[in-house]
């Protein structure tokens, strides 16, 4: 039950705090007072936009920085463990066990974004709908106007078929899906299988070519470093034989450094023995002797070695150009060629096990299949039980609302199947006797509409099996009541009543046949002398709602016979 209300800076209003109460409550005021305020208010509560369809700019009263919006909601035994379950992470912690009592806010800045609010703690604006959806069910001044959309109707007879069914309709979702998660893979493979053979013999080329080439980045480097030494091989060489023959010439232009480096040696052995400190010299001198003759040695060799090196250079030319070749078709390094024929191989399986896999997943479809045609013919086996049930309260409903001649049925036709099952169902209805029956959408007017909305919701709200949205603590109707008056707007309000026993109702109205019972009464007036118009609610008391019915009635307050009146709709309540 929705117990207070309280909005500030929302369009006309500057500031209202609304206690209700279970029952009816109703809510009057004159055309564009700013009853409807309220209803944005709501559903702001709710989650929704401030204006459906609209942006939320311009809803924020003129010269405030922000709107705020805050319900109070007793939260109702049944749904006391739901709630808790739906509630936040970072609320969810702090509440403990069941939760009685739910606060839910909503701000809107003067540029339109707007903060959510459960409980005091942040929270997002799809939390608000969540817990709303469960407290509230909404019904706008233009909502009756779904009733005419299939796909509506379908769900008002969904919700009146149980909690099994509810379930039942969650797998049939479910296993949907999965159909058309495998029904796309297997067309997938399909087209994959289509095209096989030609990117096959494609991968197959290219991963011929890359495993004769078989690339490795070391050996690409080593052969960087190696054609760079080949090209300046005679410079090598050069270089090397002038070292050498300054070491150990094999002509006769002199001696070399190695010669004459053994006959500084020699020398010096002659007088070995006699000074350490010459001897010590003298085995250095012989040293450097036998390592500039080795040294020689190694020269001559290395320039031997690069004789027959001669014609290598071709050799790594080949083997890099064949390397490059790979390489600029597949990244432009080597590293990239490697990870191209890792894909290329894992996309080969793929295809070779194409056929298999298309095999496996038509199995998988059909078993699938199956499943889903039996949640749709169980699914249409609920229906085929509610419907007659839900068109014969519907039609004990509408009798109670001046309609008493009117036939209504429900009407149920195979379709392909979807998630919520393989039937489309069409509300038809004669208004009038003698007048053949017609898909409502064809004959209702708006009264009409108006009227058969509040006949769903009192069947269903009566026990034809509600299980969904019927079942909330709190009904809102917004100007359910247009397009009537007279006895049928006593009637509506009967229902109205009707329905406000055992659940709270809020009813935003224009009809005093309906204002006059009301369990607490609420009055929204304008003021237009203040700069900006301001509007504000009121809840009245019991001789101020005789004073506002005798204004819905049309009369001055000084009018004896239309505060009769008054008292007379009052006291019939």
């Amino acid at each position: 039950m929705l117990c207070e209300l309280r909005v500030e800076n929302l369009l006309l209003i500057e500031r209202a705090e609304l206690t209700l109460a279970p029952g009816l409550n109703v809510l009057t005021g004159e055309t564009g007072a700013g009853k409807t305020v309220l209803a944005h208010a709501l559903d702001l509560l709710m989650g929704g936009p401030a204006r459906p369809g609209r942006s939320r700019t311009g809803i924020v009263r003129p010269g405030a920085e922000e709107a705020y919006v805050e319900g109070v909601f007793s939260v109702p035994e049944r749904l006391r463990e739901e709630i808790a379950q739906r509630l936040p992470e970072n609320i969810r912690g702090a509440a403990d066990g069941d939760v009685e009592e739910l606060i839910l806010a909503r701000r809107v800045s003067a540029d339109g974004r707007t903060r959510a609010y459960v409980n005091g703690r942040s929270a997002a604006v799809g939390d608000l709908r969540e817990l709303g959806a469960r407290l509230i069910s909404f019904y706008g001044q233009h909502e009756h106007r779904k009733l005419v959309l299939a796909s509506a109707q379908l769900q008002m007879l969904d919700e009146v078929c149980g909690p099994e069914h509810a379930e039942r309709l969650q797998a049939c979702a479910a296993s949907y899906r999965e159909t058309r998660r495998l029904e796309g893979e297997l067309e997938r493979l399909g087209e994959l299988t289509q095209t096989r053979e030609r990117e096959l013999q494609l991968l197959e080329h290219e991963l011929s070519e890359i495993d004769s080439v078989a690339p490795d980045e070391d050996e690409h480097q080593t052969l960087l470093t190696r054609r760079e030494r080949l090209r300046r091989l005679e410079a090598l060489r050069s270089t090397a034989g002038t070292a050498t023959d300054a070491l150990a010439p094999e002509s006769s232009e002199g001696p070399g450094a190695a010669y004459l480096l053994a006959g500084a040696a020699a020398r010096l052995q002659t007088v070995a023995g006699i000074d350490p400190e010459l001897d010590a010299l003298g085995e250095r001198c012989a040293a450097l002797a036998i390592e500039a003759q080795d040294l020689a040695g190694g020269l001559r060799d290395y320039c031997e070695g690069i004789e027959a090196e001669d014609g290598s250079l071709q050799a790594v030319e080949e083997r890099l150009a064949s390397l490059e070749r790979v390489t600029r078709k597949h990244g432009g390094t080597v590293s990239s060629v490697l990870e191209y024929a890792e894909r290329a191989r894992a996309r080969r399986e793929e295809l070779l096990s194409a056929g298999v896999a298309q095999e496996s997943t038509g199995e998988l479809l059909a078993a699938e299949q199956a499943v889903l045609e039996g949640h749709v013919k169980r699914l249409r086996t609920d229906r085929e039980s509610a419907a007659p049930r839900l068109a014969e309260g519907v039609r004990e409903q509408l009798a109670a609302l001046a309609m008493s001649d009117a036939t209504f049925e429900i009407a149920l036709k195979p379709t392909a199947p979807k998630a919520n099952g393989g039937d489309a169902a069409e509300f038809v209805i004669a208004p009038n006797p003698g007048v053949a029956g017609a898909p409502l959408r064809e004959i209702a007017s708006g009264g009409e509409l108006s009227r058969v909305m509040l006949a769903l919701t009192s069947a269903c709200s009566d026990g034809a099996g509600a299980a969904g949205g019927f079942s909330k603590s709190t009904l809102v109707f917004d100007e359910v009541d247009a397009g009537i008056g007279g006895h049928t707007a006593r009637a509506v309000g009967e229902r109205l009543q009707s329905l406000a026993l055992g659940r709270q109702v809020l009813c935003i109205t224009h009809l005093p046949q309906i204002a006059s019972l009301a369990t607490r009464h609420f009055s929204v007036a304008k003021d237009t002398s203040a700069d900006p118009t301001v509007a504000t609610v009121l809840q009245l008391a019991e001789h101020d709602v005789v004073t506002e019915l005798v204004r819905m009635l049309g009369a001055e307050d000084e009018d004896a016979a239309a505060r009769g009146h008054a008292r007379e709709l009052r006291s019939a309540a």
